[in-house]
Formats: C-alpha cells, structure tokens, sequence
C-alpha cells in the first residue's frame, strides 16, 4: 500500500506529463496501460510470494532450518542407495588362455572373431574349436584337439575361440547352445560341422577326409579295394591329360565336401578314376560321368540329361540311391531315439568291436564285410562274388588286361558276370539235339578259351546270366550238333550281338530213366555215375535265352560241383532278416555290458542280436572268437526255425537281501536254485518305479516270522533288473506267485481281485501248499469196449478242437482285417490331424500378427490420446488467458470512458469564461515563482492524479 501511495502522490511536473500524453493520444494510450497492467500484476504476485516466504523466515526460523535438513538427510540417502546398488554387480574377470603356451593351437581367449576369420581366409584347412572355459565338455576335448593338432599342425590350422566372453564378438555374433563345436573350413567352403566321438583319432580321421575328399582309384587292385569296401562308394571318371581341370571335375570335388557337411559319419565315400580302360570296367565312357556302386542292386551312372549336373544334386542322388551293406552306430551319450529308431525296423546284429579310424587295414571289419555279402548274396551275383574273392586274397581271372595291346576290335569286359558260371541244362524231348544229348553244361566266359566244368571251380550262373547263353544255343543248335557228331573236344564260339562274348556247351547223354528223376530226390547210395549210359561229350559256343529247365543240383556233373553253403543269400529265405550294425567298443563298451558282455573282458569284443519285436535278445558265446566262422554259425542258429539259441537273460549282480535275511532277495541265476529246487516258495514280483510295492514289504515280512523257516520260503525279485524265461514273467506290478514243492508246474497266482493281507496271504499259501489227493487205483484193467469208447471220445475231442481252431483261424482273419481297416482309418486320421495341425499353426500365427497389430493400435491409440489432452489442457489455460484479458480489457474501457467524461465535463465547466479573460491573462511560464498567496492554475492535471491512485485501489 505504501508502494502504491507513493506512485498516487507524485510531483505535478509528472501529472502534468503524464496529462499531456495521454491527452494527445486515447487509443496508444489505452495499448500501452494494457500491457503495463499485466505485467504490474504478474510481477506483483512475484513479490508477494517472496514477501510471504521472507515473512515465514522471520516469523518461524524453525521451519525453514528443518524444511533445509530434510532435503539434505533425502539427497544423502538417495546417494548413499543408488552406491550401494553400483557395488553389487562385480564385474567379469579378464579370461584367460585355455590353451598353453606351447600347444600348436591358436587360442583366441578374449572372442577374436574377426581375427579368425582373416586366419581363415588366408589358410587352405581350418579347424575352428567354441569353447566355453567352464564347460566340463570343453575341458575334456581340449587334450583331444590338442593331440590331433600336433599330428596335423603342418598342414591345418587349429584355431581354439573363446565364445562365452560376454564383451567378445564371438559371443555377441554367435548364440551356440551347447559347446564344444567345431568347424571346418576348405579354403572357401564350410563349415563343416563335426558332430562325432570327442576323441583324437576320429577328429584326426575327419579332418583328413576334408583335406582329401576324393580318393585316387589308379589300379584294378585299388579299384576292387574301393568297391569291396562296406561303405557305399561313388566314382568319377575324368581325363586330366587336356586340361589341368577337366570340366565337371570342381563340381565333384565339391559333392564330395557336401557329404561331409551333411553327413558328419562319411559314410558315403567319393573316388576319382583316371584311366579310361579301367573307367570302361565300371560303365564310365565320357569324361565326367559319374558312377554309384551297389553291391545286390543294379549300379548307376548319374543322369545329366535328367538332373542338373551340380554340387548339391550329385550327393543328394548318391545319399537316396545308395545302397547301406553295415552301418556305425555312434550314440552321442545323452538322450536319444537312435538305437530306438534302428531297433524297430527288425532284429538287430550288434557287433562291437575296437576300431582305429586311422588304421590302413582292419582284417576284422572285412571278414564281417564278407559275411555280409554273403548273406545278403541271394542271386549269387558273380560281381559279388569277385569281390568276395577279393576279400579273401583269391587270385582269379576277373578283369582283362588294361594295357593298350588288347585284342583289336574287342572292347574291355565289363565288371559285371567277368568270371566264367556254368549251370546244368535239361533240354525238352522236342527239340532235334535231345535226340542224341539231352543233358548240358553250358558256360558262359569273358575269355576265348574253352572252359570245362570240371577245370575250375566255377560257380554258377544267375537265370538271368543265362537268358542271352539259351537264345544263342538254340539259334545254333544245327552246327552244334554237326560238330558235337565228329568231335568230343569242348570248343568255344564267338557271339556278335550277344552282351556275353563267348560260352560253351558240354553236353552228354543220360538215360531216360536218370532224366526224369532230375526233378525229385536221388537215393543217397546210389552213385551219380551209374545215371550216364555214355560218357560221350561234345562242346560248342554260343550266346544266350529263357526256356529251357536250368538244373540247380549238379548230381549230373560231379567233377564240376560248386563249393556252397547254406549261408548265402540266406537273407531271403528267412522271415527274421538281420540288419547289421558296428559300434566302437573303445568308445560304447557300457552298452555292451548292459547287453550280457562279460565287463572284464581282455578283448573287447562282442556280437548280440536284439529282436524287439520277440522282446528277446541272444549273445554270442564270449568264449568263442569274434570272426568268420562264428558269425555265420551265430546268424544261421538265429535263423532257423526253431532256434537252439537261447534267450540271454540278464540279471543284477548281486542280491538285495542276505540270506540270514527273511526275505530271499531273488536273481535271474538264482532263480532256478531258490524258487525250482526248493521247498514251498511264495514270490512277489516288484519293480523299484512301482509305488505300491513297498507296502506290501511289512505284510511279507510277518507272513515269513508266522511260516517255518524249513518248509516254506519268502521271496521276492526285481523284474526290472532279472530277466525270467517268458513262462516265468508277469504282466503287472504287485504280483504273488506261489510255487508248491514238488509241484512246481502247479504255480498258483494270488487272486488280483483279493487285497494283499496277511489273514488272505496266510490262507491262500495254506490252501495251495497241501498235495492234492490221489485217485483210488483200480486192479481191474481197461476192457476193449471202454478202450473203444476212450478212443471214440478223444476223436470227438480231437474233431471239437479241430473245429475250435478253424474258428479261431476265422477269427483271426477277421481280426487282421478289421487291424487293416482300423490301420487305415488310422492313416486317415493322423493325415486330418497333420492337415488340421498345419491350420491351427497357421492360425496362431494370423493370431500372433494380429495381436501385435492390436498392440500396435493400442499404443497408438494411447499415444493420440496424450496429445489429445495435452492439446485439451493448452486450449484451455488459452481460454482462461482470453477471458483474464477480456476482463481486463473491459475495465480498462471503462476507465477509459470514465476519464473522458470527466475531461468533457471539464471542459463544458470552463467553456463560460470569456475569451478575452483568457487572452487577457498570460500563461505564466513553468518556471516562473508564484507568490505564497496567489492560486495555482487551474487544470486537469489534479484530477487525472486522483483517478490514477482510484484506479491502483481498484486494482
């Protein structure tokens, strides 16, 4: 207020200045007081606030002192936090190296990623190896790396990367989900991943494969090597002598590298053929033709006019159509559907066995080779059986000479039917040679001499080798026989369209009476020599065809009989068709002591089928050599009918129980002695998963305290680790078994509907241990009439179970074919479950989309909704401003008004004064003196004053 008096009692001089302007203008003036009044009134609510605090201060010191040391005490507190919080996270120790210092690995321990690609890059061979430094498994291959380093450190490079170091770039560029992984590259090919044993010797073995992908074939002997092998095997076939790289030959090299990246196993082997006379043994002609051998079906040449000669479809037509004779099983050790996966295609031959990959020769994987072939032979294929020989270092005449000096117009022999084959032919009665032969040898040779059946061992021919021979023989039969009348000597002819070059026919004459017995069984002691009536012979050439009856036994030519057994080919005359299998016992013996092998065996080795389907398994004698003689004996006793194998049962070690013990704890080799030999024994059957076993132990307990320790026993047995015969075993857990003495095929089973008490435990044993009575005997024998009448009802009983079991056989037949209708509607559903599987993805995923669209929508809907208000917000401080200033506008036009109302009233007041009084008296100047009496001047410049200070007590 003060303030305010002191602005109304201003000096005159400045009334009368403020007086002038505002007379000489109303609209500027009125402009100007506006923004003078807003600015007087925003500074004068700045004041107050100070005042008021300044008043606060010095009326109440207290408050403000505490208002001051409480936001102290909240910035030290909140500084002291937010401290602490920072010490809690520790940070990464530095890594260190994994490697030592002397190892020919390059350690990259702090993530180097980009290091190690410039390495790569400039290397031919890299082998990159993720670690984690606290992984166990890490740890462990480390030595193995390490090893196989210092074999290869002069030809590949090793390069160990640190990938868990959260501030490296392998960690933030790679996201493994398990270590150690290993990678490699071939110049610019890769990675190649390997997935195999975590030991030196494979990862030395895998490596050496992506250096030399393809293996060089220069010889026949190489050739047979590479064909023999067990592993399916594909050839190219092309001709350096042009060009330093022939055409194709980049891409082949590269299908071969795309084997290994796909199959880490290498199971399909890649080969390089140079020379064209040994191409042509195994149908390669052009350069650049690729070649896939299987051993019982047809090989193939790859179709480039077909499929597009490259990388990819070169491996993929190899890995669809290859043909697998044994396969490595390698468990990787955790959780896995492999031995599952192989088990439910058939009984299985495991064979464990120790392997060095990086052995030049292993003697026992070819005999098991060997085996193989043989019993897979059915057609006695004569390319299976060179190889054979091949296997077992026979020397034989299979492939003609590669040398340039090969007979002129001949081309070389194919691989396929090189060795000579003869089979025994009965000729028909129709035709004009039967006449004076009517039995042949006929033979078919690669070679332009003449072979004799009984010359050679020669085995014998397929039908279908046959086919071309019969043709040619009957086409020829005339000079046959022209020559067969004037010579006895075996010649050979030469065949023009035939795809056989040559073959021979020794035919001879036997009585009609031998002739027809060709067909059915000989009496043992008759001697095959007493069937000829001659013993003339006469031999020619000829090709081959399909009709006449080709003889499989060789009674007619005795001298000419084939060395055989039953074993080949014996895949296809038997229902329980073996798939073979190898395991590396260095690295999985555990499983071959979990399957009955002996766990302190000198040598590690083992053979076991498993028959998941029979639910059986059978072991190979571990007292007996794992080799030739014993694997065929082995699969040919699994392959009869009625097997003299018997089933291995595996049992635990040791029992549970001692035997001063209630309870006799029960095991698969003491079963015999303690449940079979023994007095009355009542068995619980019980397993350690199931939960109701346990309840019973106290209820046996007290049964075994009530019962004589010498005449009955308590037992039980752990089914889960002892296997039973299948006339022992239970289809549930809990399960009672009583045996009585000397009745042991009279077992009793604890009714399952009666709860396991001991008042019913005690009664069931009490009712079942007494014998049975005997029949009365009777002195008098059977009659005749009652003999007939016994007779006369077995035959009835015979005839009811004859009509039982042609019911049953109904039934069964109905069975399979309602299992085959269900089978189908079976398929069927599983299709629609798959079809209605692959919709409901599609769905989640339109769902996924949009429901993210939805979220999208509502955050932007919340984001327009902010500005909305915000906007709301501005629009209304805008409007209460304009209705603040209207206000203000309208008091000033008021005042306004008012002023000029009074100066108009004023001016109407002093409009009577004469003019003349006016002119009459002059202005006095403003700095004249005025006497102490005289008057001041009348003017507005009072009034203006006074309604300046209303105006500021209005305000």
């Amino acid at each position: 207020m003060s303030e305010c008096g002191g602005r109304g009692g201003g000096s005159s001089d400045d009334a009368e200045d403020e007086g002038g302007g505002g007379g000489g203008g109303g609209p500027a003036g009125s402009g100007s007081l506006s923004a003078a009044a807003a600015g007087a009134s925003s500074a004068g609510r700045l004041r107050r606030g100070l005042r008021g605090a300044s008043l606060m201060a010095r009326r109440r010191p207290e408050l403000l002192c505490g208002a001051v040391a409480l936001g102290c005490a909240l910035l030290l507190a909140l500084k002291f936090t937010c401290s602490r919080a920072k010490d809690v996270i520790i940070p990464a120790k530095p890594p260190v190296s994994f490697f030592s210092s002397r190892s020919p690995v390059l350690d990259l321990f702090q993530g180097q990623l980009d290091y190690a690609e410039r390495v790569r890059r400039d290397s031919e061979v890299v082998l990159l190896f993720f670690y984690a430094p606290w992984c166990g498994q890490s740890i462990a291959a480390r030595a193995e790396v390490e090893q196989a380093a210092r074999q290869l450190s002069d030809q590949v490079l090793f390069v160990a990367i640190n990938c868990w170091w959260n501030q490296g770039k392998c960690r933030k560029q790679k996201h493994f989900f398990y270590f150690p992984v290993i990678y490699l590259y071939h110049r610019s090919f890769g990675p190649i991943e390997y997935k195999g044993p975590v030991s030196a010797v494979y990862i030395e073995k895998f490596v050496r494969r992506v250096m030399t992908p393809l293996v060089y074939v220069p010889s026949q002997s190489e050739l047979l090597d590479f064909l023999s092998n067990y592993e399916p095997g594909v050839l190219g076939y092309f001709e350096f002598s042009g060009s330093p790289q022939p055409p194709g030959y980049l891409t082949f090299f590269s299908s071969a590298l795309h084997s290994l990246k796909k199959d880490y196993l290498g199971t399909v082997r890649f080969g390089v053929i140079t020379n064209k006379h040994l191409a042509k043994l195994v149908s390669l002609v052009h350069s650049g033709s690729v070649y896939l051998h299987r051993h019982f079906n047809t090989s193939l040449v790859f179709p480039r006019e077909v499929i597009n000669y490259t990388a990819e479809n070169i491996y993929k037509w190899a890995l669809e159509n290859r043909e697998t004779l044994l396969r490595w099983l390698r468990p990787h050790g955790g959780k896995s559907l492999l031995l599952n996966n192989e088990l439910k295609k058939g009984p299985a031959l495991f064979l464990f066995i120790p392997f060095n990959p990086l052995a030049e020769s292993h003697p026992l994987i070819d005999e098991i080779t060997e085996v193989a072939l043989e019993y897979n032979n059915c057609h006695r294929d004569q390319v299976v059986e060179r190889l054979l020989q091949h296997l077992r270092r026979v020397d034989a005449p299979v492939f003609s000479s590669l040398a340039p000096e090969s007979p002129v117009g001949l081309p070389e022999p194919p691989l396929i039917a090189a060795s000579p084959c003869c089979n025994t032919v009965v000729l028909p009665q129709w035709r004009s040679l039967s006449r004076t032969r009517n039995v042949c040898e006929l033979c078919v040779n690669q070679t332009a001499r003449v072979i004799r059946p009984g010359s050679i061992s020669t085995p014998r021919c397929s039908f279908f080798e046959m086919a071309a021979a019969l043709d040619s023989f009957y086409l020829k039969e005339q000079t046959f026989h022209q020559v067969a009348s004037g010579s006895t000597e075996c010649s050979n002819f030469l065949s023009s369209y035939s795809p056989f070059r040559y073959y021979t026919a020794c035919c001879r004459t036997v009585s009609r009476a031998m002739t027809g017995l060709l067909g059915s069984e000989r009496d043992a002691s008759e001697s095959p020599a007493t069937a000829f009536s001659s013993l003339e012979e006469s031999c020619e050439v000829g090709p081959a065809s399909s009709v006449p009856h080709i003889e499989e036994n060789r009674d007619l030519f005795p001298e000419a009989d084939v060395r055989s057994t039953d074993f080949t080919g014996l895949s296809c005359r038997t229902n329980k068709t073996l798939n073979i299998y190898l395991l590396d016992s260095n690295l999985f013996w555990l499983y071959a002591e979990r399957l009955g092998a002996p766990s302190a065996a000198r040598v590690k080795e083992f053979a076991t089928i498993v028959d998941v389907k029979e639910e059986s398994h059978y072991i190979l004698d571990p007292k007996q050599a794992l080799m030739k003689l014993t694997l065929e004996s082995f699969i040919q006793n699994f392959s009869v009918l009625h097997s003299p194998l018997k089933r291995h049962l595996i049992g635990s070690g040791s029992a549970q129980f001692p035997s001063q013990h209630l309870i006799t704890e029960v095991t698969t080799d003491t079963f015999w002695e303690v449940v079979l030999q023994k007095q009355d024994v009542l068995l619980l059957y019980y397993a350690q998963w199931c939960g109701f076993c346990p309840a019973l132990n106290h209820v046996f307990i007290q049964l075994a305290r009530l019962l004589p320790a010498d005449t009955f026993t308590v037992a039980r047995i752990d089914v889960s680790q002892n296997d039973l015969p299948w006339e022992f075993m239970v289809d549930r857990l809990p399960t009672v078994l009583f045996f009585p003495c000397k009745r042991k095929d009279l077992s009793v089973k604890y009714p399952e509907d009666l709860p396991i008490t001991l008042p019913d435990l005690l009664r069931f044993v009490l009712r079942h241990s007494d014998p049975a009575p005997a029949p009365p005997s009777s002195a008098t024998p059977p009659t005749g009439e009652c003999l007939q009448s016994e007779a006369v009802l077995q035959q009835g009983h015979i005839s009811h179970l004859e009509r039982e079991i042609r019911k049953l056989r109904a039934e069964i037949s109905a069975l399979q074919r309602a299992q085959g209708q269900v089978e189908a509607r079976l398929s069927s559903a599983r299709r629609d479950e798959h079809r209605l599987l692959r919709q409901k993805q599609t769905l989640e995923r339109q769902h996924g989309l949009l429901q993210l669209h939805s979220e999208q929508l509502q955050a932007l809907y919340e984001q327009k909704t902010q500005e909305l208000e915000e906007v709301a917000r501005k629009l209304q401080e805008l409007a209460d401003a304009s209705e603040s200033l209207l206000t203000e506008n309208t008091w000033l036009k008021i005042l306004v008004a008012t002023m000029e109302r009074k100066l108009e009233g004023k001016d109407r007041a002093e409009s009577p004064t004469p003019p003349e009084e006016a002119r009459a008296v002059p202005p006095e100047p403003p700095g004249a003196p005025r006497l102490p009496g005289s008057t001041p001047p009348s003017n507005g410049s009072a009034t203006l004053a006074s309604d300046r200070s209303n105006e500021n007590r209005t305000d």
